[in-house]
């Protein structure tokens, strides 16, 4: 069983990576930018970082119910100690093509990296809450405590985009990625002192198809967090940052602390969202939210995009700005919500013994998401502009939403996946 100093010292080190994760992320996406990179160029790099995701969830979940969580963590953090090292040895010179082999193969370790310590952290939140819930807690409970961590860490990305976005104007591509490296080191170290326990155990042999076997209500909310996480990166990976650099000629710290304030802001919002949702305490009203949120979710991308519709509404260059501005942060505060609802649902539809397989089937969905988002962002922008990039997220909400639709609202325990 675990305890709330063991899951402290996961949830720290989680902090400490989602903060040079988020910094990565700029910093890759500004310096090539600046190389000369197209945006599907630039999506290209990104595609294994998401792609290995996908890998990572599904067998890390098998790895960390079989080993334990502490180990997962481990990896994690010495697979991004690797991938910044890696990445701050590419030489300029290079051609295009192996540049973008290079950084790939660099960010497929980034991904690896982030999904592993990913894991470790949400799977173990179930564990301490479990370990609590005989004290009072309850579903309310573990709602509050998923809330916190997803919202701290979003918030944390958020602080990593200024970070990468400062680093680079300060002191440049390599000595930034240095400066991450050696941080990482110490957390590291820092980890392996403290971290003694092997959280999240499963206490039966797991069975090979118990990775595939999973319960309706998880495979439905892993189909709807699939279509709500490629509407939020078919813009926010490439078209939104290219657009404010490019076209309103903001400075790479600009685009960064805009990033950091729309990620920050969005992970306040999630922390709050139990306080906002006080009558969601189980998983059936917890459904009832994940559907009226998606709804409004939808409406706003749409909103945002018709607006921007050169001779839709007679706006000037300044306008349109401001819309995308404002319309972004709303959007921010509400996809806050419906990503809240959602990985609380996840916990709430597993049992502790085996979360981790659970949660890792889950953020494989996220990745798969994530993956067909990034790539749709770097090619509809290219080709059809910004407003593109903000229908076809509309058009993905639009899903999420059907899917949505069909979790189940009666307040009955769901059948367990085995």
């Amino acid at each position: 069983m675990a305890n709330v100093r063991d899951y402290a010292a996961v949830t720290a080190a989680y902090w400490a990576f989602t903060l040079t994760d988020g910094a990565l992320r700029m910093l890759v996406l500004l310096h090539f930018h600046r190389l000369g990179f197209s945006p599907v160029e630039l999506a290209f790099l990104f595609l294994l970082y998401e792609g290995m995701g996908i890998l990572t969830n599904f067998f890390g979940g098998w790895i960390g119910a079989r080993f334990g969580l502490r180990l997962t963590l481990f990896a994690g953090l010495a697979v991004q100690i690797g991938a910044l090292l890696m990445l701050s040895a590419m030489d300029p010179a290079w051609t295009m093509a192996l540049s973008v082999a290079y950084v790939m193969t660099a960010q497929a370790l980034s991904g690896v990296a982030k999904d592993l310590t990913k894991m470790s952290s949400k799977s173990a939140v179930k564990l301490v809450v479990k370990e609590d819930a005989a004290g009072g807690g309850g579903q309310g409970l573990l709602f509050r405590w998923v809330a916190l961590l997803t919202g701290s860490k979003n918030a944390l990305k958020g602080l990593g985009f200024f970070l990468g976005g400062l680093l680079l104007e300060v002191l440049g591509f390599a000595p930034a990625l240095w400066v991450m490296a050696g941080m990482l080191a110490l957390v590291l170290a820092a980890s392996l002192l403290r971290l003694k326990a092997d959280m999240g155990k499963a206490k039966s042999p797991i069975r090979g198809r118990e990775l595939f076997s999973k319960t309706r209500e998880i495979n439905l909310l892993s189909i709807a967090r699939i279509f709500l996480f490629a509407s939020r990166d078919v813009w926010f990976v490439v078209g939104v940052p290219i657009f404010l650099y490019s076209q309103l000629e903001w400075d790479f710290d600009a685009v960064g602390a805009f990033m950091a304030v729309w990620v920050i802001g969005y992970g306040i919002v999630q922390a709050s969202v139990p306080k906002l949702l006080r009558s969601t305490t189980n998983a059936a009203t917890g459904a009832r939210a994940a559907r009226v949120w998606a709804v409004v979710l939808a409406l706003i991308p749409a909103a945002i995009a018709a607006a921007m519709t050169p001779g839709a509404l007679g706006l000037t260059g300044t306008d349109s700005a401001a819309v995308l501005i404002g319309g972004l942060l709303v959007f921010g505060a509400v996809f806050a919500v419906n990503s809240s609802v959602h990985s609380y649902l996840i916990v709430a539809y597993s049992d502790a013994d085996k979360v981790a397989l659970n949660v890792g089937f889950y953020y494989m969905a996220n990745a798969v998401g994530r993956l067909g988002g990034t790539l749709a962002s770097g090619v509809l922008y290219q080709l059809a502009g910004l407003t593109a990039t903000l229908w076809a997220s509309a058009a993905m909400l639009a899903v999420c939403v059907l899917v949505t639709l069909a979790l189940p609202t009666l307040a009955a325990e769901p059948e367990r996946a085995g």
